[in-house]
């Protein structure tokens, strides 16, 4: 279970990332939400409708992990994604949501950002799926989301937003502004007439970099996740894979292989 926060500097924390949000454009007006797991059983969580450049400390909201208030602030009302995210992630601590512009326009032309074109993000990000829309604030959105959660570390929603997550609150906002950063260089890539994918061996040496040094497990390896929804299948790696009701699963050489036709095949 995760060890407790100290509340106050926690507090501190969102506002400030909060503050960054906004000055990035990341989000606007009242939109997106962050929150902190302050221990087993307690969130602190965005105020609702609340613009994230204009938050104070005594502006947030403490509610328990079924979103059940704590404090007489009201969370966000998209808190149940947060809560998703951390009852299917023990190790998560701290989640964004926001609608970054351009992962964010990946996310209304229906585009995962899934392509390996940057060696970076392969790093330390891994793929970013497109879940199906869902209306904000139902459980429409939250079981769009469901089936990603265990495997990446930040989804696009349809016609929504971005979410990203870590271990702390820097390392969710990291991803958050990796994902956009990555939505732009492609977008311009495009423009030049197209990005050049990195090669299969490369991604491979990439994969192991990584593993080795901490920044993503094992539970990362999907960068083939396009290939996968292109074929019906969702990408659950240590559960095993269901597909027309068989269920099978992937050693770590059979994934890349899968991989390496994937990125071969585009």
């Amino acid at each position: 279970m995760p060890e407790p926060i100290n509340e106050s500097e926690a507090r501190e924390l969102i506002v400030e990332v909060g503050r960054l949000m906004y000055e990035r454009g990341y989000v606007v007006s009242s939109d997106g939400n962050v929150s902190i797991r302050l221990g087993e059983d307690r969130i602190l969580a965005t105020p609702t409708m609340t613009s994230k450049g204009r938050m104070t400390v005594d502006s947030l909201a403490v509610t328990d992990l079924d979103g059940n208030p704590l404090s007489d602030k009201r969370a966000s009302s998209e808190l149940a994604m947060h809560i998703l995210i951390y009852k299917n992630r023990p190790e998560i601590r701290a989640v964004c949501h926001a609608h970054p512009p351009h992962g964010t326009a990946f996310a209304v032309a229906g585009l995962a950002i899934d392509k390996p074109i940057l060696s970076e993000v392969i790093l330390t990000l891994g793929c970013v799926p497109l879940t199906d829309y869902g209306t904000p604030s139902t459980d429409e959105l939250t079981d769009a989301m469901r089936p990603f959660v265990a495997h990446h570390n930040a989804l696009l929603m349809a016609n929504h937003g971005a979410v990203a997550y870590g271990r702390d609150l820097w390392e969710a906002f990291d991803r958050m502004e990796t994902l956009e950063h990555t939505a732009k260089i492609a977008i311009l890539s495009r423009a030049l007439g197209g990005a050049n994918d990195l090669p299969p061996e490369s991604i491979e040496k990439l994969i192991n970099i990584r593993e080795r040094a901490g920044y993503l497990d094992e539970s990362a390896r999907c960068q083939a996740c396009g290939y996968l929804h292109e074929t019906s299948v969702v990408c659950e790696l240590d559960a095993g894979r269901e597909a027309n009701g068989a269920k099978i699963s992937l050693s770590r050489e059979e994934l890349i292989e899968l991989l390496n036709k994937a990125v071969s095949s585009r």
